[in-house]
């Protein structure tokens, strides 16, 4: 695949606040830590403590991979990660089914790479790059479909609780489904054997989350992790029962909401006075401080003070931290120097800063994942006749096929100097009519707007005209923009990997692979041919 490259503002497609914050804006300088480049990672490298057990981590993860067989490059990644010189670069996501949206996959990539090029520039040292698996979400319906083209599969199951505990028994009908698209052809059996082995051999949704994950991308030395664990929740015992105590994050947290909104930002997340989740077996619900008791919603249970230091104490993985206290979980357990992850998330890690220095836990640098649209062969060739670049791809629809109408036909006529010279003279009326009463011109200017809004209203009809005569084409470029941009949204946060991969097979991972740049804040613009 050929890869073009074009900047994020030009997409049309991303946050004044993930813009400035790619491009270095001085406002938001207090609310991260580290630049966004090799200079930045430098710094990190040298003044970042650890809070990580290593062996502790080791341990954990060489018994999540009992399940699957995994690389010798995975096994080696995860015996690194008891080197002081070794770091992880992180990102994380939902166990969506058979991997979701294209993004997660692009998240993955950029990970991937990222490790890569920290090697080549700091060679003294490791960087494994990891997959936080969000297995204690318990939004299910945020992760039970997947869009395939036109189609939607759901899964239809009674879930409750964290999503990673939950039974893949009931998969079969939505499996069969999704094998059925593959189809015959060797990449779509390839894949279509790949999500079988991940979901019928694995009886928790975490498990296949990672033996489909790991079957992908194994090769490159990815290591899953799923932190719903005692051992690792251990290390993060004191600060979940100081926060639910104190409600620190939430007086922090707000603190820099207010900060980023007096800054012309708009926050993404907002903290709760306790973010902190009770969890068991088939329950996942909030802790709030009602009647002089922690209660835990849609429940009987509830604790007093000592009873909920005793509970943390001696079941730490019972507490569960909400999107606020996650990131600092994962600090805590993990020897992390980077997290990658979607402009919401960067958008919510800003908020964040106050409450890690607070806690003392270091914050990392923050990286926005590598985003990416396809373009097949097809879709392209369409490109190429109607005279349509990559970059204008991005405009909205109108405005579109507007500027294709005028750089396309040679009877258009503008009315532009035509405005412009009503508006001159109008100006001209309304100095005289002033010598003559002060109070004719507001007349003058009502009178302008009038005739100005005829001309416009005018100029329209004159392109509908025009339009009309090209309908033809510019049907081609509505069926253009639905196929690149489905219902109207970056191709990324529809398109399952599905039909990419019974295309282009291991290739098109391999494309990414090679294509995406990490620290070039840059769009990337795949062509199939």
């Amino acid at each position: 695949m050929q890869a073009k490259y074009i900047s994020y503002q030009q997409t049309n497609s991303f946050s004044p606040i993930v813009l400035d914050y790619i491009q270095g804006n001085e406002t938001l300088k207090p609310f991260y830590k580290y630049s966004v480049d090799l200079a930045g990672f430098a710094t990190a490298i040298n003044e970042r403590p650890v809070l990580a057990n290593r062996a502790s981590l080791v341990e954990v993860l060489k018994k999540q991979y009992t399940s699957i067989e995994t690389s010798s490059l995975v096994q080696s990644h995860i015996e690194l990660l008891a080197d002081e010189k070794t770091y992880t670069i992180t990102t994380g996501h939902q166990l969506n089914l058979f991997t979701g949206p294209l993004y997660f996959i692009y998240k993955i990539v950029t990970t991937i790479n990222l490790a890569k090029e920290l090697k080549a520039a700091y060679p003294d040292y490791n960087f494994v790059p990891v997959y936080w698996m969000a297995t204690e979400d318990h939004d299910f319906e945020e992760i039970n479909h997947i869009k395939l083209e036109d189609k939607k599969l759901v899964w239809e199951t009674n879930a409750a609780g964290a999503t990673g505990r939950i039974s893949t028994a009931d998969l079969t009908d939505i499996l069969s489904a999704y094998q059925g698209y593959l189809g015959i052809g060797e990449s779509g059996e390839k894949l279509a054997a790949i999500v079988e082995a991940a979901y019928k051999h694995h009886y928790r949704l975490a498990d296949a989350t990672r033996a489909l994950v790991d079957a992908l991308f194994n090769h490159t030395g990815l290591v899953c992790i799923d932190a719903d664990e005692p051992a690792l929740k251990q290390q993060f015992a004191p600060i979940i029962l100081r926060d639910i105590l104190e409600q620190n994050s939430f007086d922090q947290i707000q603190t820099s909401n207010d900060a980023l909104e007096a800054a012309g930002y708009k926050p993404q997340v907002n903290p709760r006075e306790i973010n902190f989740f009770y969890m068991r077996e088939g329950l996942r619900e909030r802790i709030v401080f009602e009647n002089g008791a922690f209660q835990v919603l849609n429940s009987d249970i509830a604790f007093d003070t000592e009873a909920l230091k005793a509970e943390v104490a001696a079941h730490p993985e019972r507490f569960s931290p909400n999107v606020v206290m996650r990131p600092m979980y994962q600090e805590i357990i993990l020897p992390n120097l980077a997290y990658i992850g979607g402009g919401a998330e960067v958008t919510y890690w800003l908020q964040l800063k106050a409450n890690f220095d607070f806690y003392g836990v270091p914050y990392p640098v923050l990286l926005l994942r590598n985003s990416a649209m396809v373009i097949d062969r097809r879709s392209e060739r369409k490109m190429q006749i109607l005279g349509i670049s990559h970059v204008s791809l991005f405009k909205e629809n109108e405005q579109l096929k507007t500027e294709w109408v005028k750089s396309h036909v040679n009877t258009y006529l503008s009315l532009a100097d035509e405005e412009r010279s009503i508006a001159a003279v109008f100006d001209h009326i309304k100095l005289n009519a002033y010598k003559i009463d002060k109070t004719l011109s507001q007349s003058t200017d009502a009178a302008k707007k009038r005739a100005l809004r005829l001309i416009e209203n005018l100029d329209k009809k004159m392109m509908r005209a025009e339009k009309r005569k090209h309908q033809t084409s510019l049907n081609q470029i509505d069926g253009l923009k639905n196929k690149l941009f489905p219902s109207g949204v970056l191709q990324e946060r529809v398109l399952n990997l599905a039909p990419l991969y019974v295309l282009y097979g291991d290739g098109f991972i391999d494309a990414l692979l090679q294509t995406f740049r990490p620290l070039d804040h840059k769009f990337t613009v795949l062509f199939a041919s």
